[in-house]
């Protein structure tokens, strides 16, 4: 038979320095004490209370933006800021390396002025393409992954581009190129987006976007360097070996280098592993980001589980049925994401952005990829458009010898993309993405309808700088905007959509230069300002998303 336990009266005084000790006595006092009829121990249970509290929210699972506090921010951030970017930058090279081309390739490869248009309009085809397919795999397999499979597409079919004898064959390989573009441009940012702290995500996806700068500068000075260097010539089984073809092959190494770096050294988003359901995984990559934030220190990362919403687990397909089956689910699956889009409160931000992404690719890459052409023909002096009858009466030998110049106002308008990259990322969270990205569009189409203003080479040059680091920010605004405006199960799917969108308006704004710019110069300037003032009226119809956590 049970004894019963003696009575015992505990009282526990203290002052001072012992009083510190107090709560942890008190709590082993409390565990060690045993349940009876009749004895009693006497000490503050709130003491008691409160020890068990904090081991509770010890061991409480955290969410993600909780993980990520944790994890901290610093060293890890600015590593992960360096790999994104220049993953960033080899698409920039790989885009607006087609623009440098056109002077000099117009007349290897005997393009005319539809040519050219058609071969700039290529590659957005295959981005098209590739940044909706690439998208959805990424929310489905993983961003890493994907990121290394397009960077890797990206570089090889660039570099063989350049060994094509024929234009036919070199706007095939550069459309399989523009297809791993597609995929790493959307990717990269919901990639990156999703390792940072909720009050630094605005300037830090800012900061990204600036490398987009950096990879022009990269193209046109190259371009600058090597494409001017005749000498740079020799025959490679029967292909005529040029500088410009050089200047292909060097454009495609910082694709080949990032993904090389992703692969090696990359972990996968954290946010992604999350909402897949592989909870050791994401806490694996949290304690890299914590060791490598806190180097140094006796802190440790004290977070053991993270909260994974069940629904959210299931992300494998079904495998049964027939091979028809199989498909028809596939595809639905594909499309399913584009619904969502446009299913309640989603539905009037998704219209707004495919408005605002249209107007703005049409304008920036409408442009932007004849602005070469456009120095070389305002070379004599007056404005790119006056000097159309007298360019046209030249032949093909006129790109040569290789007028230096056109390469450098190429240069100095890349360049000119630093003031409004350093805007952005200074005050994209103090100010916001809505705001900066319509004042941006509204400067821009003001500075575009100037250039059909313009009467002097030097004028020309001057707009084209300020149209550059005008339209910059907008771009860089857009970046903030579609990853802060759609959940993560959705985000790369989205940018990859939107993104598509804005592929066939700079097909259409290419096709579009490529027709009129010889004979009617006016018309395709015009149309650019005014689709970016549209823009910039629908982009006041966003909601605000200013330092927003990520869901």
């Amino acid at each position: 038979m049970k004894q019963p336990a003696m009575s015992r009266h505990i009282h526990i005084e203290a002052s001072g320095d012992d009083a510190a000790r107090v709560p942890l006595l008190t709590s082993h006092l409390e565990l060690a004490s045993l349940d009876s009829d009749e004895g009693e121990v006497i000490f503050e249970r709130r003491i008691g209370d409160n020890a068990n509290d904090v081991q509770r929210s010890t061991q409480r699972k955290r969410t993600y933006e909780e993980a990520v506090e944790e994890a901290g921010f610093g060293l890890f951030h600015g590593l992960l800021l360096v790999v994104c970017g220049w993953a960033n930058a080899s698409d920039a090279v790989e885009i607006l390396c087609v623009s440098f081309l056109l002077p000099t390739a117009r007349c290897d490869l005997h393009l005319s002025s539809s040519d050219m248009g058609l071969l700039t309009a290529n590659i957005f085809l295959g981005m098209m393409i590739g940044g909706y397919m690439w998208g959805y795999l990424a929310d489905q397999r993983g961003r890493q992954k994907v990121l290394v499979m397009s960077l890797t597409v990206n570089g090889v079919f660039g570099a063989l581009a350049s060994f094509a004898p024929r234009f036919w064959l070199f706007l095939l390989l550069r459309f399989i190129s523009g297809v791993g573009v597609g995929g790493s441009i959307p990717v990269i940012f919901s990639y990156f987006s999703e390792f940072q702290p909720r009050l630094k995500r605005g300037a830090m996806i800012s900061a990204l976007a600036t490398f987009w700068m950096a990879g022009n500068i990269l193209a046109a000075g190259l371009a600058w360097l090597v494409i001017p260097r005749t000498w740079v010539r020799f025959s490679l089984g029967g292909l005529d070996f040029q500088s410009w073809r050089l200047f292909v092959v060097l454009c495609s190494v910082p694709s080949l280098t990032s993904a090389l770096i992703f692969s090696l050294a990359m972990p996968e988003s954290p946010r992604f592993l999350m909402e897949a359901g592989r909870e050791i995984e994401a806490l694996r990559v949290f304690c890299r980001m914590f060791a490598i934030n806190h180097r140094g220190s006796l802190k440790t990362f004290s977070i053991c589980g993270l909260h994974i919403p069940s629904e959210k687990k299931e992300r494998e397909t079904r495998r049964g049925g027939t091979h028809t089956q199989r498909f028809v689910n596939l595809l639905k699956q594909c499309l399913a994401p584009i619904r969502q889009l446009f299913v309640g409160e989603l539905a009037s931000r998704s219209v707004c952005l495919v408005i605002i992404f249209y107007c703005i690719s049409f304008g920036y890459y409408g442009l932007w990829m004849w602005f070469p052409e456009l120095f070389k023909r305002a070379e004599d002096g007056g404005s790119p458009c006056a000097n159309v009858s007298r360019l046209q009466s030249h032949d093909n030998q006129s790109c040569y010898p290789v007028k230096t110049a056109v390469y450098m106002e190429g240069f100095v308008t890349a360049a000119s993309n630093l003031p409004g990259n350093i805007f952005t990322v200074l005050l994209m969270d103090v100010i916001g993405g809505k705001a900066l990205l319509c004042c941006s569009l509204l400067l821009s189409s003001v500075s575009v309808f100037l250039i059909y203003e313009v009467k002097t080479k030097a004028q020309s040059l001057l707009i084209s700088c300020v149209f550059s680091g005008v339209s910059v920010v907008a771009w860089n605004s857009l970046d903030v905007l579609g990853t802060e405006l759609y959940p993560t199960q959705l985000r790369s799917s989205a940018l990859g959509f939107f993104t598509g969108i804005g592929r066939v308006a700079a097909i259409m704004g290419n096709i579009v230069f490529g027709q009129l710019v010889d004979t009617n110069c006016a018309i395709p300037v015009l149309l650019v300002s005014a689709l970016l003032l549209t823009g910039g009226i629908t982009a006041l119809r966003l909601p605000r998303t200013k330092q927003a956590e990520l869901t």
